[in-house]
């Protein structure tokens, strides 16, 4: 399966319509600062929270430039779930001057 890729303009745009999103940044990455909405699943515990990924609309991979989100996706896509990879991550979702959420908590 294919991993698609969009970039961060097109992810603000596709959270706005349902979409949901996965960060796979380390937890103390997470909780600097995040994209509003974004859940936790760090990548070495994507296996195990394959629930995660499951589910109505699509899901959204970002990590802090595109690498660990795109290994998730493909981790994914090996149990036969469809992911898309945020591609610049939460470093280019910052740099376009959009907000961040700091914590442990998505929003």
């Amino acid at each position: 399966m294919p991993i698609v890729e969009i970039d961060v303009d097109e992810l603000a745009q596709r959270l706005t319509e349902g979409g949901r999103l996965v960060d796979v940044r380390d937890p103390h990455e997470y909780e600097a600062g995040h994209v509003p909405g974004a859940v936790s699943v760090p990548l070495g515990s994507v296996p195990d929270e394959l629930e995660q990924f499951r589910g109505d609309g699509p899901v959204f991979v970002i990590c802090h430039a595109g690498g660990r989100s795109r290994a998730a996706c493909e981790l994914v896509a090996d149990h036969d779930l469809a992911a898309v990879n945020v591609d610049g991550g939460t470093a280019a979702w910052i740099a376009s001057g959009r907000d961040t959420v700091v914590g442990v908590h998505p929003s």
